[in-house]
């Protein structure tokens, strides 16, 4: 990242997330930077951006950052404040159209491990687990996940447990498992760049690389091989007032940005 940059990198990530959702679209989001994401869509450039929490909330005008998808903030202004199961529902149903996670783990097929490093049963790490990520990776129509760290250890040839599914092994799997059809990981964004998915072999491809980054570093900082086109992009930067938006409006106590 060039070193002028006026941003910190959770200000990157969350701005490339937000470029990434359209306006008069459903997204069913995640707590952290998922949440700060969809907020500045909103904010900016989709207004009409339709947001689903798994608590109950339907289509909410959050006014700040809440603590976490249960927080009363997340029905501020909402069309509903009803139930888990009917968030579920809808999903199922195939009326949403984003997901938006993070991860602690993700492969090339962009399987995602929020639940242990390590064996299950003897764990090294025991993280926060699923909630409603498996419905949100099964169901959405389309999925988006942020990594704000990508290593070796984060970007691996195996995930050590499969938290939410993305193509499973490869091209028809989720098909295989009863998934719908078209449906799985779309984006995935980390402090490097912003990657997508090939569509015939269904395995992690760089879109853009965030300024300063180079392909070397990317390279570097993954278990497996990434597929590289000809032709990389550079991210988007956010404005001074994206930059406003997030830290005075979404953020201002910098809980997830910080300061």
């Amino acid at each position: 990242m060039a070193a002028e940059a006026k941003y910190n990198v959770r200000e990157l990530l969350a701005y490339n997330g937000a470029r990434v959702l359209e306006d008069k679209r459903s997204v069913f989001v995640g707590t952290g930077l998922p949440m700060i994401a969809s907020m500045l869509a909103q904010r900016t450039h989709a207004p009409n951006l339709f947001i689903v929490f798994e608590a109950g909330s339907f289509g909410p005008l959050i006014p700040e950052l809440p603590i976490s998808v249960a927080d009363s903030r997340t029905f501020y202004k909402g069309i509903a404040a009803t139930s888990m199961h009917d968030v579920m529902a809808i999903s199922q149903a195939g009326y949403v159209d984003y997901g938006f996670l993070g991860a602690a783990q993700i492969d090339m097929y962009g399987n995602i491990n929020t639940t242990v490093i390590g064996d299950h049963d003897r764990p090294k790490v025991r993280l926060p687990g699923s909630g409603g990520a498996n419905d949100v990776g099964s169901f959405s129509q389309r999925l988006i996940t942020i990594i704000a760290n990508q290593a070796k250890r984060t970007f691996v040839n195996k995930v050590d447990f499969i938290t939410t599914p993305g193509y499973l092994d490869g091209p028809g799997a989720r098909e295989r498992a009863g998934l719908a059809k078209g449906s799985g990981p779309y984006r995935v964004i980390t402090q490097l760049g912003v990657y997508g998915f090939d569509e015939e072999t269904k395995r992690l491809k760089l879109l853009s690389l965030h300024p300063g980054v180079t392909l070397d570093e990317v390279k570097e900082n993954s278990s497996f091989e990434i597929i590289i086109p000809d032709k990389v992009g550079t991210s988007y930067v956010p404005t001074e007032e994206d930059l406003r938006i997030l830290r005075q409006e979404i953020d201002p106590t910098g809980m997830v940005l910080g300061k």
